[in-house]
């Protein structure tokens, strides 16, 4: 069993190899002047388990193909079997075709990587759950939310009795529904109209929310529009805190600003992408999830009981 590491976060495989007890396997990734990447595998993994993180979060384009090439130079080094590590999953959102002539990009890099080598994918709150039907080989599909509900007990003081966990649109009902079985309260839904692409106004909120904590959850953010829009009307209808939480935080500067200035008390984040810290960003560690999830594919076990919710 091998581990390699991307460039794309290269922390959070140090982070999976220490709870594994072991280290990081010996691999150049460089670019050559004209932006071509390459790779070298600087140790026998001959008939060896090569896994491979790399989250596919930004720059997206040049961390997927960094990713295949990295697939390639393992397959043509005889490995046994190669398995991606991909906390984040990138192009999940293109996910259908939702208006005339537009790709199912998510299907597209689905083929990439079963057609650059990959025997088995291991991943982590897509998008959409369906998006393991785009691969034509085994996709290990964890969750964050043990880490999170955990977090939200232990460090927030939040009362099932007087919580409620909040969607911030209609696709997210299933998620928040897990999340309030989890947590033992309410649910509530933000009904959202979508202005552009940054912006996101909340127009109603579908639940009873006043006098409550409320916990908005969602699979990602990137701009931070929709949970601080969502926020901001949940505590016009007379939430008490406001806590949020996201499997992925792709968020730049201008989100971290706006979800400071926000009425959110703290985003809760996993570690999957290296661009989630902040100053009310709380990121949580799942190197052990997915730790524990290559060992037990690495031993031939049963990786159930991590798909529990």
């Amino acid at each position: 069993m091998k581990i390699i590491a991307g460039s794309a976060h290269n922390q959070l495989a140090e982070d999976i190899a220490t709870h594994l007890g072991t280290t990081i396997a010996d691999v150049t990734v460089d670019a050559f002047p004209d932006g071509e990447t390459f790779v070298q595998i600087n140790e026998n993994v001959r008939g060896e388990d090569i896994f491979i993180v790399q989250p596919t979060c930004p720059p997206t384009n040049h961390n997927l193909m960094e990713l295949l090439i990295m697939v390639d130079a393992a397959r043509r080094a005889s490995a046994g079997s190669i398995i991606a590590v991909m906390p984040f999953f990138g192009y999940a959102r293109q996910d259908r075709k939702d208006k005339s002539r537009v790709p199912i990009t998510a299907k597209l890099v689905a083929n990439l990587i079963s057609a650059a080598g990959v025997d088995r994918v291991v991943t982590m709150d897509l998008h959409a759950a369906q998006i393991q039907g785009f691969f034509d080989i085994p996709v290990d599909h964890l969750y964050a939310r043990p880490v999170m509900v955990k977090y939200l007990k232990d460090q927030c003081g939040v009362d099932g009795e007087n919580l409620v966990v909040v969607s911030p649109d209609v696709g997210g009902v299933k998620n928040a529904r897990a999340y309030s079985d989890a947590l033992n309260a309410d649910l509530a839904i933000v009904a959202k109209h979508r202005v552009s692409a940054t912006k996101v106004e909340a127009t109603n909120v579908i639940g009873e929310v006043e006098g409550k904590d409320a916990f908005l959850i969602d699979d990602m953010t990137e701009t931070g529009g929709t949970l601080c829009a969502a926020a901001k009307i949940l505590k016009e209808n007379g939430c008490k805190r406001i806590f949020a939480g996201v499997s992925h935080a792709v968020i730049g500067d201008e989100a971290r600003r706006k979800i400071e200035d926000s009425v959110i008390e703290d985003l809760i984040t996993t570690n999957s992408v290296p661009q989630a810290y902040g100053e009310n960003v709380t990121p949580l560690s799942i190197a052990p999830i997915f730790g524990e999830a290559m060992r037990r594919i690495h031993n031939g076990e049963s990786v159930t009981s991590l798909f529990d919710m």
